[in-house]
């Protein structure tokens, strides 16, 4: 059943469903995420131990290094990445990861996103579209 539908932001394009895995705090990639397990290990994050693997990996916006990028890339090559990604402010170090990755990305206003983590997300990229 849908509950929602709301407009996004495309930022790479994609069609996905899979899910949820939230948080209120921004994500750094480089030292935060181990690219090899999809395991977030920052010491005292909102979510530290839960995996991105085929998560639809929802957070305010990205934080840290620019090698941030490359751990989303190497986390993907891996078959450890995220199957989308949702910000409310897509930042380019994250924007990048996601498009050398291929990982499908949009933004929307996170206040409007009635959604927890385990609920069913889908992302129509194409036609911007975020469905929950």
């Amino acid at each position: 059943m849908i509950k929602m539908r709301l407009n996004c932001r495309v930022i790479n394009k994609g069609n996905v469903e899979g899910e949820a895995l939230i948080t209120k705090e921004p994500i750094s990639f480089l030292g935060g995420v181990n690219p090899e397990t999809g395991v977030i290990v920052e010491r005292g994050h909102e979510i530290e131990g839960e995996c991105i693997k085929d998560k639809i990996l929802i957070f305010p916006c990205g934080k840290g290094s620019t090698v941030g990028s490359y751990v989303v890339y190497a986390a993907k090559k891996n078959g450890v990445g995220p199957k989308a990604i949702i910000n409310s402010e897509s930042e380019p170090i994250v924007v990048v990861g996601a498009i050398i990755s291929d990982i499908p990305i949009v933004e929307v206003d996170l206040t409007d996103l009635n959604v927890k983590t385990g609920d069913k997300v889908i992302i129509d990229a194409e036609n911007g579209v975020v469905i929950f």
